[in-house]
């Protein structure tokens, strides 16, 4: 194992270097990525030495102070990819599923979700989201029918106030749950996951169905289970937002791209 550890060298800084060096001009292309947005958000920071995962070893650029550094062109190679199929996945109208149940990433991949109506998981995976639809189906329609059944004031008038007082609690802890992917589609187009280490029951149901997925791949990571890996620091906050950010352009890309030939249709019918 030893001679496994770590093929990385101990650099002093040249992740920066090789950051900032003004010959790559390809880190800005249509896709808007830009390295030097990903290194002033901290996205090359990895995680102690001790903790990395071999694997990951290919998207390294040294190590610093006893922990790795992330090389950030080949996180502009792998987040252009990953944008790339995003686009093309919105643009057939398929719904793409973004899971960060994190801490850090909770809010981020919550407004995500809102801002381009895509379903969601931020408080927690609960089994069989993806693989066991009899039983979540069953929950949400069971979740839809109590809220529906509220707003037309059915159980106020038919149940005393603590009766509906426990409805209410249930619609609360249900939407907890469910509530993100009440209208999601039997067949999704793919799985964003923030932090597949932590979320990874997302990760392995959505592998069992096929399902692709993209991911931030920390230096802790195990890639190899993960479509469109994406390299980088998966705790910093300014790091996570900058690529949420580009996720959220893709998507409305995409959307924009697939819109495209009804527009039309419409047009020449008008």
């Amino acid at each position: 194992m030893a001679t496994q550890v770590d093929p990385v060298g101990d650099v002093q800084s040249p992740a920066v270097k090789t950051a900032t060096t003004p010959k790559r001009e390809s880190t800005n292309v249509s896709s808007g990525v830009d390295i030097k947005d990903l290194l002033q958000a901290g996205a090359h920071f990895g995680h102690k030495t001790s903790r990395w995962h071999p694997s990951m070893a290919q998207y390294i650029h040294s190590k610093r102070n006893g922990s790795h550094i992330i090389d950030l062109t080949k996180t502009v190679e792998k987040l252009e990819l990953a944008l790339s199929f995003i686009t093309k996945t919105t643009a057939t109208g398929k719904q793409i599923l973004i899971v960060g149940t994190k801490r850090q990433a909770h809010d981020i991949a919550l407004k995500l979700a809102q801002d381009t109506n895509m379903p969601f998981v931020t408080e927690r995976w609960a089994g069989g989201m993806l693989t066991n639809t009899t039983t979540i189906n069953g929950r949400i329609k069971h979740l839809k029918d109590l809220e529906s059944r509220m707003a037309s004031g059915e159980l106020a008038n038919k149940y005393n106030k603590l009766e509906v007082q426990r409805f209410e609690e249930e619609i609360t802890a249900m939407n907890v749950l469910y509530g993100g992917i009440k209208d999601m589609h039997a067949k999704i187009g793919a799985v964003i996951v923030f932090d597949p280490s932590h979320d990874k029951n997302a990760v392995s149901e959505a592998k069992k169905l096929g399902i692709p997925i993209v991911a931030i791949c920390d230096t802790n990571v195990d890639p190899s289970d993960i479509t469109f890996p994406i390299p980088s620091n998966d705790d910093a906050i300014k790091a996570l937002q900058l690529i949420a950010n580009y996720i959220k352009d893709a998507i409305e890309m995409g959307k924009a791209k697939g819109a495209k030939p009804a527009d039309k249709i419409e047009a020449v019918e008008k």
